[in-house]
């Protein structure tokens, strides 16, 4: 039984509540999207990541403080050695509504069972194309068989929802999005579509060149499917539609062409300890230093995460026609 819940103590400069946590417990990934990573990465030192304890002791001081759901994202948060282990404690959080994860499905085939047993409710699963060569070119390492049978696993799992996310690029996979829906349709599960972001440099392509936005990817898919507007929320940036006569969602995360700024609700922990303020800014500060500083010591913990919220911006800048103002890549940030 749940205990009553504590007051929501997670109030930035603009009045706006965080309740809700991405915490990444890895910055390595066994693929190498090319938006996301440059091709020869690395990686954080061992001793520079935050321990499973204390990435579970920061997780209760969040819940303490009025946070009802965390993310668990890398990287690629299952190759890490006793994530289930982890996702098992965080997940009988007493305070928590809600674990879900971000994941490539590399690992679903033989994880999706002990993720549903481990309390996570909801998946997000990466996928970008259904063409097997264009997905090896997309991740560079990546088998597209194994995260279909990976997705497969998790619907015979039976989580409370699945959805797909897929980055769609101007003349890389832009011409699949009908069928990327389509696929969704057909396996009973949501999807959403991400406008590119412009964290850390990469060489595989002009991101300028590249930009295709949430409206262009509406009208390619209007053309075939009636999209009926929906307010239902899962707490995070995407705008949602539903396929007239069916249940499946279609979402649109478009930090470009329509800023989502102004309801933000979430902050991020990376994998080293950092909490970041905002996705397209470098405001945070070290939790990892307090952590080690008073070990055990939460009070002091959830100040520094209390004071931490006048730091947060009103708002990220994105600019695709200029270097990236942030340096740190999306696999460091935190999916």
């Amino acid at each position: 039984m749940r205990h009553p819940k504590q007051a929501k103590q997670l109030v930035d400069r603009f009045g706006r509540t965080v309740d809700y946590v991405r915490i990444s417990i890895t910055d390595r990934c066994d693929f190498r999207c090319v938006y996301c990573m440059s091709e020869e990465m690395v990686f954080l030192p061992r001793e520079q990541i935050l321990s499973l304890e204390e990435i579970y002791l920061l997780a209760q001081c969040f819940t303490e403080l009025g946070v009802n759901k965390i993310r668990i994202t890398g990287g690629e948060p299952l190759v890490r050695r006793n994530a289930l282990d982890l996702l098992k404690k965080i997940g009988g959080l007493p305070l928590l509504d809600e674990l879900v994860m971000t994941t490539n499905g590399s690992q679903l085939v033989t994880t999706a069972e002990q993720l549903k047993q481990a309390r996570v409710s909801r998946l997000n699963i990466s996928l970008d194309t259904l063409d097997a060569k264009k997905f090896k070119e997309l991740t560079r390492t990546g088998e597209l068989s194994v995260v279909l049978e990976g997705i497969q696993a998790a619907i015979k799992a039976g989580f409370k929802q699945i959805k797909l996310n897929a980055v769609i690029l101007k003349n890389r996979n832009d011409n699949e999005v009908v069928d990327l829906v389509k696929f969704a349709l057909n396996s009973g599960i949501d999807i959403s579509f991400i406008e590119e972001m412009p964290l850390g440099v990469i060489s595989s392509h002009n991101r300028a060149e590249a930009y295709y936005s949430s409206d262009q990817i509406k009208a390619d898919l209007e053309a075939q499917f009636t999209l009926e507007k929906i307010s239902e929320t899962t707490a995070g940036p995407s705008d949602y539609y539903r396929i007239r006569g069916t249940q499946t969602k279609v979402g649109f995360i478009s930090p470009h062409s329509h800023n989502f700024c102004s309801t933000c609700n979430r902050v991020r922990l990376t994998a080293e300890g950092r909490l970041l303020l905002c996705l397209g800014n470098e405001h945070s500060i070290d939790l990892k230093a307090v952590m080690r500083a008073h070990p055990n010591d939460t009070d002091k913990i959830k100040q520094a995460i209390i004071d931490a919220m006048e730091l947060k911006p009103e708002q990220h800048k994105f600019d695709l026609s200029e270097q990236p103002i942030i340096m740190r890549h999306m696999s460091s940030t935190g999916g």
